[in-house]
């Protein structure tokens, strides 16, 4: 997993997963310091209420 991964997918669903969190708890010693500014970038977007902690159910569609 990489950082931009984590960061296009949550701006695309509007969803970080827990996992995703976890990893970058875990990884963040070793992030540059763009990483480091998108991993901030996440945290408030979370802190602002515009990004949510949850699951996503990719290939689900509404009928």
């Amino acid at each position: 997993m990489l950082i931009g991964e984590v960061f296009l997918e949550a701006m695309s669903t509007g969803i970080v997963t827990q996992a995703e969190i976890d990893w970058l708890t875990i990884n963040q010693v070793n992030f540059s310091r763009e990483e480091e500014a998108k991993a901030l970038q996440i945290g408030r977007l979370l802190d602002g209420g515009q990004l949510q902690i949850g699951c996503r159910m990719l290939g689900k569609t509404m009928s």
